[in-house]
């Protein structure tokens, strides 16, 4: 029996988590789940799973989780602190789904300790990819990527024999607006960029999938997870998202990872590494799809690509900028105080003025992480939508 922690259950990837771990019982016992303060729905996973932790990093949620699992026997803890001790705790199995910089920390401790450490959260890698890739050869852990394309590489690509890799291709659905004139991108709306074609996910991650700054943060951590050079990570659009990433070999092989838009399938796999689970996917109907369209993604209409792929060139802060300069200008997207175009140029703005010292701690990155998002906001501020 594999033992499980989950930081962020009550998210998209950490319900999808608790399904597959819910179908089969016998083989995982949970640890310790996490949520910021959705008591209602991380106090049911516990019960559910006979979790024997449950925290929520909004300290003033705690009397009310407590209140919620009395009388279960389940823990209840509060605080950030709780959170990386929960991330401590020893499993087995760690799944790191809390979204921003808040799972900066808790995921270092997760690696730290050792143990297979799931990366579904961007700013681990994107932010701190140096740092927590050391601290994983410390510790022994076993780093897996739970996004659909990193997890198709990973199942296609021999990371033994990294001379044999000509290309890794991250595939990106386009988004929403992937046919949209800039014109009519101007005047996009919240509710349209969220409305993804082909993925259930949350508003923050549609919002990036729509502007592709999503696809550039995984080509950052694509970079650091794969021993290829930054220039042979290649990015084409997919809009059927069937084909999740290729890897093409020297020899002329190109292998493909095909499945459902469906974010269980690759944490199944991670979750039974390095065996197979049963997932209640269907199969795969290529006859019913019928075709599979490629396309060249347009630096024009799309800079965040190029914005990505700098930051990733130059290093150092550049990466951690770009992801929190995104995360202020998307907030600011949603909350409809700029519009859908401003959102790159807010973090182009921001990489621009802000060129600080690499970052050599977490703590650094934090500040770094801090400052950028203080510069972003007061880009907002000067702009009216």
């Amino acid at each position: 029996m594999k033992t499980v922690t989950i930081l962020g259950a009550t998210g998209s990837v950490g319900t999808s988590t608790l399904d597959l771990i819910e179908r089969a019982p016998e083989d995982f016992r949970v640890v310790a789940l996490t949520a910021n303060c959705d008591v209602a729905r991380l106090a049911a996973a516990a019960i559910r799973t006979r979790a024997e932790l449950a925290v929520v990093a909004d300290e003033a949620c705690l009397p009310a989780l407590r209140d919620a699992l009395r009388g279960t026997g389940i823990r209840a803890s509060g605080g950030a602190k709780a959170v990386e001790t929960a991330a401590e705790s020893g499993a087995d199995w760690t799944m790191g789904a809390i979204v921003g910089c808040a799972g900066l920390g808790p995921t270092m401790r997760a690696v730290a300790t050792g143990g297979t450490v799931v990366l579904a959260n961007k700013e681990p890698l994107v932010s701190a990819g140096d740092l927590i890739l050391a601290a994983a050869k410390a510790s022994g852990a076993t780093l897996l990527p739970a996004d659909s394309e990193h997890n198709a590489i990973f199942q296609c690509l021999d990371a033994a024999r990294p001379e044999g890799i000509r290309r890794i291709i991250l595939t990106a659905s386009g988004g929403p607006f992937r046919t949209w004139s800039l014109e009519r991108m101007r005047d996009v709306t919240p509710a349209q960029a969220v409305a993804h074609p082909n993925w259930s996910m949350g508003a923050k991650i549609s919002v990036d999938s729509a502007t592709l700054m999503n696809k550039g943060l995984e080509l950052i951590e694509a970079a650091r997870l794969f021993p290829v050079p930054h220039a042979a990570i290649e990015i084409v659009v997919h809009p059927q998202s069937v084909v999740h990433s290729l890897v093409d070999h020297i020899d002329g092989s190109m292998l493909a990872q095909l499945g459902p838009s469906d974010m269980r399938v690759p944490i199944a796999h991670c979750l039974a590494y390095p065996e197979r689970m049963a997932t209640p996917m269907q199969p795969l109907d290529l006859v019913a799809i019928g075709r599979l369209d490629f396309e060249t993604p347009d630096p024009i209409r799309f800079p965040a690509l190029r914005l990505a792929r700098e930051a990733l060139d130059a290093g150092g802060a550049r990466p951690a900028i770009l992801n929190a300069a995104n995360e202020v200008a998307v907030a600011a997207f949603l909350a409809n105080r700029i519009g859908f175009l401003e959102i790159a140029a807010i973090v182009a703005d921001t990489l621009d003025r802000y060129d600080p010292p690499a970052p050599a701690t977490l703590d650094d990155v934090l500040a770094v992480d801090a400052e950028a998002r203080r510069q972003a906001t007061e880009r907002v501020k000067d702009r009216v939508v």
